[in-house]
C-alpha cells in the first residue's frame, strides 16, 4: 500500500531537492527560501508555492497549516552550507550557524513522521551536527546518515553530501547506489550534445547556455591548456604570480579543462569563471556555460532559471545553480522515503 507524503521543502532555493522528490510522487505542498530571484524557478518548474521567510521566523503554527490534512508529512532541507565548508571554517561563525537550530526547533514542535537533510560532509565535524541528532534521537526519531557519493546516483559530477534520514516509523535509509563506477554518467554524456559555444556567447535558441568572456590573457590560457592537465603544462609567460609562490603551487587545479571521459568536478557558484577551479571546457575556448552546469546538477535540460524575456544574469543563475542539491541525489532520497512507508 502506498501512502502519500507531503513535503515542505525548507532552504528550497531554485528547488533541486523539491524537483527531485516529486520525481518519486512526493507531493511538496511549498518550499521556503529568502532568496526572491529563486521564485519563478521554484514556482515554474515545480507547480507548488515559494514562501519568502525565513526559517528563524516560521512557526510551528504556519508550518502545520500548510501541511493541511496529510497523513505523512516530511520536512525537507538543505540549510546554507558556507558556514560549514572549509573554505570558511576559520572565519568567525555567522547568523546562518543558527539555521540547523531551527530545523530542529520546528522538528521538536511539528513532530512530522519524516525528516531528511542535506549538506557539506564537513557539517559533521561541527558540534552542532550531533546535537541536531540528539535532539531527534530524543523526539523518538530513527535516525541514518552518511556521506554521500552523488555519482553513486547518477549525478555527472565528483560531488560529495551528508545527507540525513529520520523516521518516527522505524529503521530507515538510503537506498542502494543506482549506479556502479562503470556505469557513472560521465562529462561527455552529460553535456557533449549542446551546440558549440563562443566565451562571451548565448546560444540564440537556449539564454541559459551562455558563457563568460575570458580576458586575451585567459584565452591564451584556456588554449594552452590540456584536457585533465595543469597551468604547468603552460609557457612561462602565461603563469599568474600566484602560481610562482610557494602557497599557490599546491592549487593546480585552478585554471584547468575538464575531461570528457571522466566526471566533472564538484560544480560551486564559481563554475562560470575560468580561473575558478576545473571549469574550463574540454574542446572549446571557455568556461562552463550555465545550462551545462545545470545539467551537471542533473537537472533536466528544459528546466527554466529565468522569465523568457529577461536578460540572464550569469552570477545570479550561477549562485542558485551551485547552490541548489542536485535533482537524482533528491530523487535518491525521495525514493528512499517512499519505499519506507510503502508496505
Amino acid at each position: 500500500m502506498n501512502v502519500a507524503i507531503s513535503a515542505v521543502d525548507l532552504f528550497c532555493g531554485v528547488g533541486g531537492l523539491t524537483h527531485g522528490l516529486q520525481m518519486s510522487g512526493i507531493n511538496v505542498v511549498a518550499g521556503y527560501d529568502i532568496d526572491e530571484y529563486c521564485k519563478l524557478p521554484f514556482e515554474a518548474n515545480n507547480k507548488t508555492q515559494f514562501l519568502s521567510q525565513s526559517v528563524s521566523e516560521l512557526t510551528s503554527q504556519q508550518l502545520t497549516s500548510i501541511y493541511g490534512k496529510a497523513k505523512i508529512r516530511l520536512l525537507a532541507g538543505c540549510a546554507p552550507c558556507q558556514p560549514f565548508s572549509n573554505y570558511t571554517q576559520a572565519r568567525p561563525k555567522d547568523e546562518r550557524w543558527s539555521l540547523l537550530s531551527h530545523f530542529g526547533r520546528l522538528a521538536s514542535e511539528v513532530r512530522p513522521e519524516l525528516i531528511t537533510m542535506e549538506n557539506v560532509p564537513d557539517l559533521a565535524r561541527h558540534s552542532i551536527f550531533p546535537e541536531f541528532i540528539s535532539t531527534l534521537k530524543n523526539l523518538g526519531y530513527h535516525v541514518w546518515h552518511q556521506v554521500v557519493y552523488c555519482p553513486d546516483y547518477g549525478v555527472p559530477q565528483r560531488r560529495k553530501r551528508l545527507v540525513l534520514l529520520a523516521s518516527l516509523k522505524g529503521s530507515i535509509s538510503l537506498i542502494p547506489p543506482t549506479h556502479s563506477k562503470s556505469q557513472y554518467v560521465t562529462l561527455k554524456d552529460a553535456i557533449g550534445s549542446l551546440p558549440r559555444l563562443q566565451a562571451g556567447k548565448t546560444n540564440k535558441d537556449d539564454p541559459l547556455h551562455k558563457a563568460a568572456g575570458l580576458s586575451d590573457i585567459n584565452l591564451r590560457r584556456v588554449n594552452a591548456s590540456k584536457p585533465g592537465g595543469t597551468w604547468k603544462d603552460w609557457p612561462v609567460d602565461l603563469l599568474a604570480e600566484c602560481h610562482k609562490k610557494d602557497s599557490g603551487k599546491k592549487y593546480t587545479s585552478v585554471y584547468g579543462r575538464m575531461k570528457w571521459n571522466e566526471l566533472s568536478p564538484t560544480i560551486t557558484t564559481q563554475f562560470y569563471n575560468y580561473g575558478s577551479g576545473r571549469y574550463g571546457h574540454p574542446t572549446q575556448a571557455r568556461a562552463m556555460s550555465l545550462r551545462e552546469a545545470a545539467l551537471l546538477q542533473s537537472f533536466p535540460v528544459d528546466y527554466q532559471f529565468t522569465s523568457i524575456d529577461e536578460v540572464c544574469s550569469i552570477t545570479k543563475v550561477a549562485r542558485m545553480i551551485g547552490n541548489a542539491v542536485p535533482v537524482l541525489l533528491g530523487k535518491a532520497i525521495g525514493d528512499s522515503l517512499v519505499k519506507h512507508i510503502s508496505f
